[in-house]
């Protein structure tokens, strides 16, 4: 049985505003290890913050611009994740898939690309909380998230499939 969250989800918001993007094709998902940032030597999507003025949707496309040097193409978004975090401030993250992309992916200063296997993806090296909501990504099933970490460590989450977007 799930043991009652801490936090009260109904109020609570995220100080920062956040976006990660997954492109998936020919089975396989484009990953990238973050060489600096919140999550450096983790594998994770590309994404970031969202700046002033801009929605979820252009700040998702611009990071995955600026790490891997792709454009990719109609981005679906398919969650949102909540974190509070014990050594940062909380963060709202919009997710989204994409299916295509223009360019080749390129390491940058942030990141390097991996290409992974669907059924090897290297949850081994990512955030805990990926494991719990990723699969519903590949399976293009809508979902939001809510997590509350100490350090890196997931001290409790809940993931639901009843959105809408």
């Amino acid at each position: 049985m799930q043991v009652p969250s801490p936090i009260d989800w109904t109020t609570w918001t995220g100080e920062m505003h956040a976006t990660i993007l997954f492109v998936v094709r020919d089975g396989q998902i484009l990953l990238i290890e973050k060489k600096r940032g919140l999550g450096a030597g983790k594998i994770n999507g590309p994404g970031g913050k969202i700046d002033p003025g801009e929605t979820p949707l252009q700040a998702a496309i611009r990071e995955t611009q600026e790490e891997l040097l792709i454009t990719p193409h109609a981005p679906l978004k398919l969650g949102e994740l909540h974190f509070s975090m014990s050594d940062c401030p909380d963060i709202h993250c919009y997710v989204y898939r994409a299916e295509d992309f223009s360019g080749t992916p390129t390491e940058t200063e942030e990141a390097v690309p991996i290409w992974a296997e669907i059924d090897a993806i290297p949850y081994h090296r990512m955030w805990e909380d990926d494991r719990h909501w990723l699969p519903l990504l590949l399976n293009e099933q809508p979902f939001r998230g809510r997590f509350i970490f100490e350090g890196e460590h997931l001290q409790w989450s809940e993931v639901s499939t009843d959105v809408m977007w």
